[in-house]
């Protein structure tokens, strides 16, 4: 192994702002939830330097076999460890500070919402689109709040003053596509880079060594380089090998993407987040309850609605399959667009090796959006007349005149098949038009979206790559 001599020293201070929900996972589940978030000696979430290196590593596209000499590496002769270093991100407190360390404040409230979980509930949809319920249809997990920050720090020792490796770790948390955790193609992981300082030290120089050896370990402490140079967004990479959708949509009326809980007015709720915002003092604060279209249900809709228009343009009718092997191959999580798409469970594929999906959504916050509560009687199908005590309320958005973006990213590897390709893109085309409706009560006019293109033409505007697509 090749010895250097390391005169010098790269570091680099990170502050990042959960731009989705994260959920890094501890890998069990406890009695709560199915899937807990990992946390620190507070009991509050942090972000293990593990799952930093791990992803920083795969966007630079350096695989397990290469020997890379900054990340390090292991082979039969011996290999070499990583030369880059980097810390916990540790969540930064109430006061905008990092807490690193005890915390003796932890019966405030503002960090009362930490300590309680935020759970999502999901449900698995099968091709029939009903809850599956020989599988394991029902699941949640825990998430971290959207407008979270946390800070870590990076550091590199080498003998070269310019290191192009340290600035490529740092230009990838710019990118749009960077996720982290787990969920990172249901709707979570983003993260967004809100300040960042980097610094080279010359170990042979008296001053530098000097502030290197002064420098605290604590994340607390504050940052004191001088001739430390800002890190910005002008670094940001040009996501090259992915394609970018954006849809501009407005609701037609009224839409419900359920909590699966009621309230005081009503048995069935929409689904609501809250989250943290932070004042030009960089104090932060929670949110009141805002309106939530969470990415999990737009992406179940555009899977099931990219099957039919694959199987549509291969010729693919359900009267010409004969048996249940060939029905399964098509529909659902089967299907070739869907896996090449959005991935495939252990349980959809032949080989039992599940493969993780290529399309990236975001959740969407909507605000200022009013409720209105329906209310129904079940029909008694024999008689025609309602039930008695099966009275029963549902509390729907009304959403019309609140425009929205929606942004997907899509790996340009799933899009080399012109089919699938093709059938993607007519989903989204649904979506814009209002024929695909999105979240629950569908059946009874509820989620279609859509927009005015002006001239009374309704349908919303889908641009791809920044142009918008002629349908």
């Amino acid at each position: 192994m090749e010895q250097k001599n390391n005169r010098y020293v790269h570091l680099a201070r990170v502050v990042v702002e959960a731009d989705t929900p994260i959920a890094i996972g501890t890998g069990r589940e406890d009695i709560v939830t199915d899937a807990p978030v990992v946390r620190d000696v507070n009991g509050l979430p942090y972000i293990p330097a593990t799952s930093l290196t791990g992803v920083i590593r795969h966007a630079l596209g350096i695989g397990k076999e290469d020997k890379n000499v900054v990340f390090g590496y292991h082979d039969k002769n011996g290999g070499q460890g990583s030369r880059l270093i980097l810390t916990d991100a540790v969540m930064i407190g109430k006061e905008g500070k990092a807490i690193d360390g005890i915390c003796n404040k932890l019966n405030e409230d503002f960090y009362s919402h930490y300590i309680e979980k935020n759970v999502r509930q999901h449900v698995r949809i099968t091709d029939k689109g009903v809850a599956d319920t020989e599988g394991y249809g029902k699941f949640d997990n825990e998430v971290v709040y959207k407008g979270t920050r946390f800070v870590f720090e990076m550091e590199l020792l080498s003998d070269d003053p310019e290191v192009e490796d340290f600035e490529n770790s740092l230009k990838q948390l710019y990118d749009e596509t960077f996720r982290i955790g787990s969920g990172t193609r249901c709707g979570y992981g983003k993260l967004k880079v809100v300040w960042c300082e980097r610094v080279t030290l010359d170990l042979m120089d008296a001053k530098d060594l000097k502030a290197y050896l002064k420098k605290s370990s604590s994340l607390s402490s504050s940052w004191e380089f001088k001739n430390s140079k800002a890190f910005g967004e002008d670094n940001t990479p040009a996501c090259n090998g992915w394609t970018k959708y954006k849809l501009k949509l407005e609701p037609l009326d009224f839409f419900l993407f359920g909590s699966g809980m009621g309230d005081e007015d009503a048995d069935n709720t929409p689904m609501t987040d809250i989250m943290v915002e932070w004042n030009e003092k960089g104090e932060p604060s929670f949110s009141t309850q805002k309106t939530l279209i969470p990415a999990t249900s737009v992406k179940g809709a555009l899977a099931h609605r990219t099957a039919y228009h694959f199987n549509k343009r291969k010729g693919i009718f359900a009267e010409n399959l004969k048996s249940k092997e060939e029905r399964n191959k098509y529909v659902g999580g089967c299907n070739d667009a869907v896996q090449a798409l959005f991935g495939a469970s252990v349980d959809d594929v032949p080989n039992k090796r599940g493969k993780r999906g290529n399309v990236i959504l975001s959740d969407v916050i909507l605000q200022g959006v009013e409720t209105k509560v329906f209310h129904h009687n079940k029909i008694d199908y024999f008689t025609g007349g309602t039930i008695d005590g099966a009275l029963f309320q549902e509390k729907s958005i009304w959403g019309k005149g609140k425009s929205f973006e929606l942004e997907i990213w899509v790996d340009n590897k799933a899009l080399a098949d012109e089919d699938v390709m093709w059938a993607f893109e007519q989903s989204l085309r649904d979506l814009c038009e209002g024929l695909l409706p999105l979240g629950g009560v569908t059946g009874r006019g509820n989620g279609v979206f859509g927009g005015e293109r002006g001239n009374g033409v309704f349908g919303g505007k889908l641009y791809k790559n920044g142009e918008l697509w002629n349908r």
